[in-house]
């Protein structure tokens, strides 16, 4: 990709411009280089515009949030907001007094929705939006409707005629991941680009939302979550693989978690459904960064089946919640699994209806792999609306049941 890729357009952006037009304070958060700074400047080139990396506006903002937010205009952006937790009570202070829409954008590249007592500071006053590394439909200029489509139902058999060739195929795009700026670089570039990036946040921005004494110990989790990706969360296996307390390991995922870094996954389960396990998964958000960390190459694809497994999971995964962003943001997440071992990588719902999703990186796909779809669809019953097999073939497939399918991966970006 050359440096245009970068400025390609986000599918989040009505989003962000509906919120502004009826909300005070709009808040988008993800992870550094995501390309945050670089979208709210397009929505909005004219606004007043402040970093709290800024050492300048940093130390004035920390000494005095007050005096800062009343120094400013009418509308501005301020970027970075995580730098300044104490900047949010003043902010609503100022939003009381004039109740104007679209007067913050905040971005943060901490969860400030995980950070204590900061979520309640703007309550009815702001709007969260997600911004997460570009999505592949994203990267390929595509509207991502795959995710609405199989909601709606609108996902059918069919048998395309002659394809031609995508321009990366399915193993480049797990090792690519969706950071902007190595994907102007090469392969052997873009993965010291991942490590001097993770370097950067444990150095710098975990000192935001945590104190931590062993920046090295959270590098190491880090690199052994890369393994695990996709994996049951076993805090304590972790911790003795790792020489650490069990209860160091969850203050590290916290931190990892709030940096948007890693995802934990709940588990599904209905109160009736004793025999669930409710395990958490845990899933690396971006494939290129967990790509690295576990020393996996596209051509890992057919010698390193199980790892590449894994990745594949934590893509999809990523790509579906992505597309959540602008397609439903009251969709919720989760992954199925019983005592039997019987399991559904992905599980979504709003309200009581649920939808199921199983990742397989195989090019075939039988009755056998809709084992956890069928079992997901009886333990909700009518609530059920559908599951799908996302598979390595190019076929969407039926097996007599109207909703179960079987679907291409690319679909997942090029519907």
């Amino acid at each position: 990709m050359d440096d245009k890729d970068q400025r390609l357009p986000r599918s989040i952006t009505a989003s962000i411009r509906d919120a502004l037009a009826d909300t005070p304070v709009v808040c988008l958060l993800g992870p550094r280089q995501s390309g945050k700074t670089t979208l709210v400047q397009m929505i909005a080139p004219a606004r007043a515009y402040i970093s709290l990396d800024d050492n300048n506006y940093f130390h004035v903002a920390h000494n005095d949030p007050s005096g800062f937010i009343e120094s400013l205009p009418s509308e501005v952006t301020i970027d970075e907001v995580q730098r300044v937790p104490a900047l949010l009570p003043a902010i609503k202070q100022s939003v009381d007094n004039d109740r104007k829409p679209g007067r913050f954008i905040l971005t943060g590249s901490a969860n400030l929705l995980l950070l204590p007592k900061v979520s309640e500071s703007l309550a009815g006053r702001m709007e969260v939006i997600q911004l997460y590394p570009l999505s592949e439909s994203e990267k390929d200029s595509m509207p991502g409707a795959f995710l609405s489509m199989f909601l709606k139902g609108s996902l059918k058999p069919e048998i395309p005629g002659k394809q031609k060739r995508e321009g990366r195929n399915l193993p480049e795009r797990l090792i690519e991941g969706g950071y902007p700026e190595p994907l102007t670089r090469s392969p052997q570039r873009a993965r010291q680009w991942h490590r001097q990036y993770l370097k950067s946040i444990i150095e710098r921005d975990v000192q935001d939302v945590a104190r931590v004494k062993d920046g090295d110990e959270l590098a190491r989790l880090m690199e052994l979550l890369a393994y695990r990706s996709a994996s049951l969360l076993n805090a304590s296996g972790i911790g003795n693989a790792l020489g650490i307390h069990r209860t160091t390991v969850d203050h590290y995922l916290s931190i990892l978690e709030r940096l948007f870094l890693i995802r934990r996954l709940p588990a599904w389960h209905k109160n009736s459904a004793r025999r669930l396990i409710k395990t958490p998964k845990i899933h690396l958000i971006d494939s290129g960064i967990a790509a690295t960390l576990a020393d996996l190459q596209a051509a890992d694809w057919m010698d390193k089946r199980e790892n590449m497994g894994h990745l594949l999971e934590s893509f999809v995964v990523q790509q579906v919640i992505a597309q959540a962003g602008w397609t439903d943001p009251n969709l919720r997440f989760f992954h199925y699994r019983d005592k039997d071992k019987v399991e559904v990588d992905l599980v979504i719902t709003k309200g009581r209806k649920t939808w199921g999703i199983e990742v397989k990186a195989s090019q075939t796909v039988n009755r056998k792999d809709l084992k956890g779809l069928v079992r997901l669809a009886e333990q909700c019953g009518k609530d059920f609306q559908g599951g799908l097999v996302l598979y390595a073939g190019r076929d969407i497939l039926s097996f007599g049941d109207p909703l179960l399918l079987a679907v291409p991966l690319n679909k997942v970006w090029s519907l």
